[in-house]
């Protein structure tokens, strides 16, 4: 038996962990651009990067490391992603870690993490002017969360103290952004995972996968997969506590907060939307029928227009590539049924109870198929013109 816990809090309130967030002048206006996450002691990492081909060099110069690696250090920066810089960018990050290591001696096979403009080589002496100041006792994790936002327009992080029928106990924390480029294709964005528990790394790497698919593999912003896209998870083992159960629900709980909160801060995103497939052919189906409505900016556009329009929710669920018959299918907007097994629901007072739906901040889709027992839910959000201005300038 265990009982889980949301506390107040950040990985900075977790046994052994210290971060913190500085301006290194990446950002305008002394805005918060730079930050860490160290460890007193070695942890074990896991990490799950992006499949987009062209991965950033952070994410190569981790996986340069030998895949049983511990470190205590994370350098995180925004506004830069380092990305499509080839050898050079990292180059770049070696010659940070070298020096950084000049002024904290104690740092081990130190990790970097970027997000930020593709293209544009990584401002090194900017950094280091900075980081090279970084005080390992601090526990400020509100800066680092602020430092690592891009468009995003809140912080994220979550706490979870998970009590063990022994008596023992351990933390599980999370902190992440994004806000765009975010797509159902493995990690989405940057989220840092930190415990005390007492866990494996065989556990931690099967528990990331696992609970990917229906957190971080189930949300879409905007379609688009980041070169940079990364999830870590640093265990320090300080609590000595662990069970395996009980930790695979808190970390699903960490990384479902995370993925629901980024869903929800979609660039210019108005609405968080759960696109909810049953009776699919097999969880595989479903799956493909849910990131299809939550990937179509037909959909999205609709969504953000608060129009009920069935006939959008039907034509993608048909062009997925899905198993799906039209004489099965059922598409209800809440609990307003508007489609039913080849039968047009949607006179006028159904159209306007529907559009009510529509109106609510937070609300389902929901779409029988009638095949199987298969199910799946995706999360997404609207699309507006916010989305348009703030990507247009991105740069600026």
């Amino acid at each position: 038996m265990f009982s889980i816990f949301p506390i107040k809090g950040n990985i900075g309130d977790i046994d052994g962990f210290y971060c913190d967030g500085v301006s290194a002048g990446l950002k305008p206006n002394d805005q918060l651009d730079i930050g860490f996450i160290y460890s007193d002691i070695l942890c074990e990492v896991e990490a799950i990067f992006t499949k987009n081909k062209f991965q950033a060099a952070p994410l190569k110069h981790f996986q340069n490391y030998n895949k049983n690696f511990k470190t205590n250090f994370i350098l995180i920066n925004s506004k830069n992603a380092n990305a499509m810089t080839g050898q050079s960018g990292i180059d770049d990050i070696n010659e940070v870690f070298c020096k950084l290591k000049q002024y904290h001696t104690n740092i081990e096979n130190p990790v970097m993490s970027s997000t930020g403009v593709i293209g544009v080589p990584l401002p090194k002496e900017k950094i280091l002017n900075k980081a090279t100041e970084f005080n390992f006792t601090n526990k400020n994790g509100t800066n680092l969360s602020q430092a690592i936002m891009t468009t995003d327009s809140y912080p994220k992080s979550c706490l979870y103290e998970v009590r063990l029928s022994n008596k023992k106990s351990f933390k599980i924390g999370a902190i992440s952004k994004g806000a765009g480029m975010i797509n159902p294709n493995l990690a989405t964005m940057l989220c840092f995972i930190c415990t005390d528990a007492a866990i494996s790394k065989k556990d931690m790497k099967e528990m990331l996968l696992e609970n990917t698919k229906t957190t971080f593999n189930a949300i879409s912003v905007d379609g688009d997969t980041s070169t940079n896209d990364t999830v870590i998870l640093l265990a320090n083992k300080k609590s000595e506590a662990y069970d395996k159960k009980a930790f695979k629900e808190a970390l699903r709980l960490a990384m479902n907060d995370m993925a629901m909160m980024m869903v929800a801060d979609g660039e210019g995103a108005k609405k968080s939307v759960a696109f909810e497939i049953a009776g699919a052919t097999n969880n595989e189906e479903a799956g493909i029928a849910a990131k299809a409505l939550s990937n179509s900016l037909l959909v999205k556009t609709a969504l953000f227009g608060e129009d009920p329009n069935w006939g959008r929710i039907a034509s993608t669920i048909g062009a997925s590539g899905a198993n799906c018959d039209e004489e099965k299918l059922t598409i209800t907007f809440g609990d307003i049924c508007c489609f039913d097994k080849g039968k047009i629901i949607f006179d006028k007072e159904t159209e306007n109870k529907a559009s009510k739906i529509l109106q609510l901040k937070n609300f389902k889709i929901i779409c029988t198929l009638g095949l199987g027992n298969g199910k799946f839910t995706a999360y997404g959000c609207d699309l507006g013109y916010d989305y348009v201005k703030i990507n247009a300038d991105y740069r600026t």
